[in-house]
């Protein structure tokens, strides 16, 4: 017992040095701050989609996004800002068809969907074909990140999070009570315009961290994993701010020590804390 003791506290010993030594690379330190940022914007994004019921809006937007991504490559501009325009001209295309009644909110999600993800493999074919590059937006590649993709997120990511302190209950109204927000004065139209270009800013931002294949699992598990705390709404937005990011800095460690894929740690930090939530949740009401 002794023995397996000494191991123990050696193995750990070893894992402590191992992060703090990854504290002294400048990458280490972009994709820290780059994921945290990532991780609030998206949790707070994410809260309000899965109350507004429209989740999958992020999973749409996101593969439209790679049109705009494979669009940045081919033209040599940086990636990120082409998504960018992309996925705004996306998520306002959603808003338009369902006001319209051109298709339902699940079918215009899917028809934005294809577009966008057929345009990139066009634009990937043009170009030649796959390359490292395109796979790293794909599925994420935080470890990565420069400078320049690290100021377009933390502007992208401040821009989201002072918009939804300052609004938090006029938002809260538009999601439960949309007639009743009329009625008491809110310009609900104002709000839904900045709510869908955050959504689309998020998306964004969040691609470089997990990629546009589960940039949606970071937007939902965390805000699911909170809500089966039953708390306040306040208190649900900070367990669902604080489950995103243990969900990127536990990624984010775990894949510089091993050398695995980022964003499949991510997924699965946040699987494991739903999973534990829905289970405490479920032990506690029996």
């Amino acid at each position: 017992m002794i023995i397996n003791a000494k191991v123990i506290l050696l193995l750990a010993n070893t894992v402590f040095l191992g992060i703090l030594s990854l504290f002294e690379y400048q990458f280490f330190q972009y994709a820290l701050l780059g994921g945290i940022i990532s991780a609030i914007a998206t949790g707070l994004v994410g809260l309000f989609l899965i109350l507004r019921r429209e989740a999958m809006i992020g999973d749409g937007i996101a593969h439209t996004a790679f049109g705009g991504i494979a669009l940045g490559l081919l033209l040599g501009i940086n990636p990120l800002i082409t998504a960018l325009f992309i996925s705004v001209v996306a998520v306002f295309s959603i808003s338009y068809m369902r006001k319209k009644g051109l298709a339902k909110s699940d079918a215009a999600i899917a028809v934005m969907l294809a577009v966008g993800f057929s345009t990139g493999l066009i634009i990937i074919s043009i170009a030649g074909g796959f390359n490292i590059e395109i796979f790293s937006y794909l599925f994420g590649s935080i470890l990565t990140i420069t400078q320049v993709d690290l100021m377009i997120v933390s502007v992208l990511g401040i821009v989201s999070i002072i918009f939804f302190s300052f609004f938090k209950k006029e938002l809260l109204l538009i999601t439960f009570d949309e007639d009743n927000a009329k009625i008491t004065g809110i310009p609900v139209r104002f709000f839904s315009i900045c709510f869908n270009l955050l959504v689309a800013f998020t998306i964004v931002l969040s691609i470089k961290v997990i990629g546009v294949i589960l940039v949606v699992a970071l937007m939902v598990l965390p805000a699911l994993a909170a809500l089966q705390l039953k708390r306040s709404f306040t208190g649900t937005m900070v367990a669902t701010l604080l489950c995103s990011s243990i969900s990127v800095v536990g990624g984010i460690l775990l894949s510089a020590l091993y050398n695995v894929a980022t964003s499949g740690f991510i997924v699965f930090i946040a699987t494991s804390i739903f999973i534990g939530a829905a289970a405490c949740n479920r032990l506690l009401l029996s």
